[in-house]
């Protein structure tokens, strides 16, 4: 088992993925290192107030101790008192237009360790869309490149872990998904390490195409304040999901991880209100009874 290659392969994706989304908005990103004092470190690349992405992160951590964070030992008991080693890559996208979807993406590795044992080792991630108004050409695009991502290693792997998305990334409190989901996966490790990896690694290459061609046909749609403020409002789910529920926040901030960084991922502009609903027969609307239902985009393509 080779980590070094994973370690390679993180840092090679997040490379590509900013390149290219700095061609897109024409403004570079900020690079920053940084070191964790328990063990390991990072690099958080970042883009705020560009032309096209009004927040942008892509990070990579690569983290390790000798204690399991609270959140991990609740979900695999028979790990606590294991080392541990963790390193992947994440991004969050937030584009001005509010007709231009957010995005997330996520690749991972995590490993326990103990002497005289077996190290237990997974792999995890995938990449989830959240619009604010709804295309049906933008949802088909971004899970059939989902699809194809997954189907040279198994064809039952999209609809599972399209269901595992549709489930992991739903706000219970709100009895409502984040967004159109997408694929999710975690504790991966099927096969060998090579089947492992390499399926972590066609998530990863597949993104730019699932993603950038989404971002190019919105970020220029024109809009006004209306649609600006419902982004706003939008959004508030997005930070109430990441708070309360994401795993991966929680990982990181109960691991003493960079907080800035970790928090990269929120918004810059969110608005709540209390006990708003959209008018019927609008745009905003359609985005709940149309999109944010768990539909099955794929049933005819």
């Amino acid at each position: 088992m080779n980590t070094d290659s994973i370690k390679e392969y993180l840092l090679e994706l997040q490379e590509l993925i900013v390149e290219r989304m700095e061609q897109i908005d024409g403004k570079p990103f900020l690079r920053d290192s940084w070191a964790r004092p328990e063990g390991g470190g990072g690099i958080s690349c970042v883009l705020e107030d560009g032309n096209v992405l009004e927040r942008g992160g892509v990070n990579f951590s690569h983290v390790f101790g000798d204690n399991l964070p609270p959140s991990a030992s609740a979900v695999r008991p028979e790990l606590a008192g294991r080392s541990f080693e963790a390193m992947g890559v994440s991004l969050v996208f937030h584009p001005r237009n509010p007709y231009a979807p957010t995005v997330h993406l996520n690749v991972r590795f995590f490993m326990a360790t103990k002497p005289g044992a077996e190290p237990v080792w997974w792999f995890g991630g995938g990449m989830d869309l959240t619009p604010y108004y709804g295309f049906e050409e933008d949802a088909v695009h971004f899970h059939h490149v989902c699809r194809n991502a997954l189907n040279p290693f198994d064809t039952a792997y999209y609809p599972r872990f399209k269901q595992w998305c549709d489930k992991y990334f739903f706000l219970r409190h709100r009895n409502e998904p984040r967004g159109i989901g997408g694929i999710f996966f975690d504790d991966f490790n099927e096969g060998d390490f090579d089947f492992s990896f390499n399926l972590m690694q066609s998530v990863g290459d597949h993104f730019l195409s699932a993603y950038a061609p989404i971002l190019e046909r919105r970020m220029d749609t024109p809009y006004g304040e209306h649609e600006r403020d419902f982004q706003a409002y939008r959004r508030g789910r997005y930070v109430e999901f990441n708070l309360v529920y994401d795993r991966g926040t929680l990982f990181g901030l109960q691991s003493n991880g960079r907080a800035e960084s970790i928090l990269v991922s929120m918004p810059p502009v969110v608005k709540w209100r209390y006990h708003w609903q959209p008018e019927a027969g609008t745009a905003e609307a359609r985005l709940y009874s149309d999109f944010l239902t768990g539909k099955d985009w794929l049933a005819s393509a």
